[in-house]
């Protein structure tokens, strides 16, 4: 091969392609105060150390486009909300979370609140009325509202609602899981706080 071929085949060698760098994800922490979760991006209404994003989350658009977060976690926020600022919160959670592939829980959004039947849940003044509980939730998913409160307006999110789970008061966390499910249901102060995961469903295709 004469060095003018040589010299035209080098050429035609594409260098190797460097490995695809793997895509962060987009974990938002809502009303994250001055503890700021790890691997989190710090949302709050207030410019506390560590806050990255300051939004007030029930009245503002959020900074995030619409399918773009992967994990949402928000914790003792959302009682503070009015009705309609919790749905305000609801409609851009909704608008901003991935949709989780059929029959996978993540994306998904993990909100922690007092429970209704315990004194942490109206103990405090700034929290507002009515307080969080299982119902709640139920609003928030498009096939319930649609049999049950037809009437609502401006309610454009749709979530699964999985099982909520539960922080239990100290005197019940070494008894038996029988006793703890009977007193979660009809206790006081049995559970503290409610672990509600929700999980974004795809809107179906325009008709």
């Amino acid at each position: 091969m004469g060095r003018r071929s040589a010299k035209a085949a080098a050429l035609s060698i594409a260098p190797p392609l460097a490995a695809p760098t793997p895509a962060v994800p987009l974990r938002i922490d809502l009303g994250a105060g001055t503890t700021k979760r790890e691997g989190f991006i710090a949302v709050d209404i207030k410019a506390f150390p560590g806050v990255d994003v300051v939004c007030d989350l029930g009245k503002d658009t959020w900074p995030w486009a619409a399918n773009s977060v992967d994990e949402a976690f928000c914790s003792h926020m959302l009682e503070h909300l009015t009705p309609d600022q919790r749905r305000h919160f609801m409609n851009e959670l909704y608008r901003v979370l991935k949709p989780a592939p059929a029959g996978k829980v993540e994306p998904k959004a993990t909100l922690v609140t007092p429970h209704w039947a315990s004194t942490r849940a109206y103990g405090d003044p700034t929290h507002v009325w009515p307080p969080i509980c299982e119902m709640t939730y139920a609003y928030y998913s498009a096939p319930w509202r649609k049999v049950n409160s037809p009437h609502l307006d401006g309610y454009t999110m749709d979530f699964e609602v999985t099982q909520p789970t539960y922080t239990l008061h100290p005197a019940l966390q070494n008894r038996a899981v029988e006793h703890q499910q009977e007193r979660l249901g009809w206790a006081k102060e049995a559970a503290q706080d409610m672990i509600q995961v929700l999980i974004k469903r795809e809107a179906p295709p325009a008709t």
